[in-house]
């Protein structure tokens, strides 16, 4: 983006505060969980019920977002997404019944993950060309980091500084809301309409819908698409571990509560602020493709997997544990903030980005339905060190079928372009 001009640079930081503030109200746990409790009457059971709707919604939602992100125009659907999140925080903010919970909860999911996050991948695939991709996603998954960081700790301060009652809690949920529904408004002013080609390619003109759905299909008929999901899936079911890194070092190592809160900040927070801007520039001006850097990751990864299998960690000290788990972490969000940055090194059209990030948003994320649950239930029923030995080994599995996907992708995009070179 050196060479953009300053539109786009201010397009690219309020697509970032859209990113950190949209799902803050569906992440409402995070900070406010036993506020929730006390406040808006919801039990563990419940809460999790909301969450179990918000995923449903996420993955039978992102099947229709194959059409709807290249259908309408960005310019559209990002402040329209982003205003309906926060109508939706305001009505929350009303403490409805539990079936209110769960009907603003579905629309949370539908209006963030189905009509906005493929939509959002979609625009910073567009800000710029080839050369960009990692840092791009890199910066965003960093610039997010800092807002949602930023936006959590200033509705924690206007809850306690109402004196951490339901009137604070309502304020706090207020302030999410506002925030969405201004990231909205500005996106508004500074995007740019998609241009939809409504010429097929035997130069014949046809409708909008007719030109969406042959994108659609074209994008389903595209291998390399699958592939590059493929990729997110293992990145992603590795991704899942890191919640489990805190009981190990807890149960393990003995970690004391002190610095369970600390580890939690730097493992969810600070990880994220470094990671991105790193494995941004890794991929784009050290190895010159984020699918050889996210394959270079993984090899990285596969070795300090295996020390962490292996290490008498009983004998070990606290500190060095944690600083295997938060190396093995830094990898794996260097990783994270690039994951899709290849589905420009594959070269698809740009008018069907939306349709391609929606494919990988739907195969990629998909972890998250079996994932935490597998490694929960591991945990739970192998006591001791064995039970985090084979959630271990089941993320090394992840880790290896990741290099072995990775390369036939980089098989795959050097015969596509042997295949062009010959061609021109």
């Amino acid at each position: 983006m050196s060479n953009s001009k300053p539109i786009r640079w201010l397009t690219f930081i309020v697509l970032i505060i859209g990113g950190g503030t949209v799902f803050k109200l569906s992440s409402l746990k995070d900070v406010f969980y036993v506020p929730m409790q006390e406040f808006m009457n919801l039990s563990n059971t419940q809460i999790g019920l909301a969450l179990s709707v918000y995923g449903i919604v996420q993955t039978i939602g992102n099947f229709a977002s194959i059409y709807i992100s290249d259908r309408f125009s960005k310019k559209i659907l990002i402040p329209f997404s982003l205003v309906c999140v926060g109508l939706v925080g305001i009505y929350i903010s009303t403490f409805p019944s539990f079936y209110g919970i769960l009907i603003a909860w579905g629309l949370l999911s539908l209006f963030g993950e189905v009509v906005y996050w493929p939509v959002l991948l979609k625009a910073i695939r567009l800000l710029g060309d080839s050369t960009q991709q990692g840092r791009l996603f890199g910066f965003l998954e960093a610039g997010r980091g800092v807002i949602d960081t930023i936006v959590a700790f200033s509705a924690l301060g206007i809850f306690v500084l109402l004196g951490s009652n339901a009137n604070g809690l309502k304020a706090g949920i207020l302030f999410y809301s506002f925030c969405v529904i201004v990231a909205g408004v500005l996106a508004y002013f500074l995007l740019e309409h998609d241009k939809i080609n409504t010429t097929d390619e035997q130069g014949h003109t046809i409708s909008k819908n007719k030109a969406v759905w042959n994108g659609v299909i074209k994008a389903i008929k595209t291998p390399e698409i699958w592939v590059v999901s493929l990729v997110i899936f293992t990145i992603y079911s590795i991704y899942c571990g890191l919640t489990y890194f805190i009981p190990f070092l807890k149960d393990i190592y003995g970690m004391p509560v002190a610095l369970v809160g600390a580890y939690g900040i730097i493992n969810q927070y600070t990880l994220k602020l470094i990671g991105g801007p790193i494995g941004g520039y890794l991929a784009d001006k050290t190895f010159h493709s984020p699918t050889k850097y996210l394959r270079f990751a993984l090899i990285l990864a596969i070795i300090v997997i295996l020390m962490l299998i292996f290490m008498p960690h009983k004998d070990l000290n606290i500190y060095l544990g944690m600083s295997f788990t938060l190396g093995f972490a830094a990898i794996v969000f260097t990783m994270r903030a690039t994951f899709f940055a290849p589905v420009d090194e594959i070269e698809i059209p740009k008018e069907i980005s939306g349709a391609a990030m929606s494919i990988a948003c739907i195969l990629g994320y998909s972890p998250q339905l079996f994932c935490f649950t597998l490694y929960g239930f591991i945990i739970d029923h192998f006591k001791g060190l064995l039970g985090y030995q084979i959630v271990f080994s089941i993320m090394g599995i992840f880790i290896v079928c990741g290099i072995i996907i990775t390369s036939i992708l980089l098989k795959m995009i050097k015969k596509k372009n042997l295949q062009q070179g010959a061609l021109a």
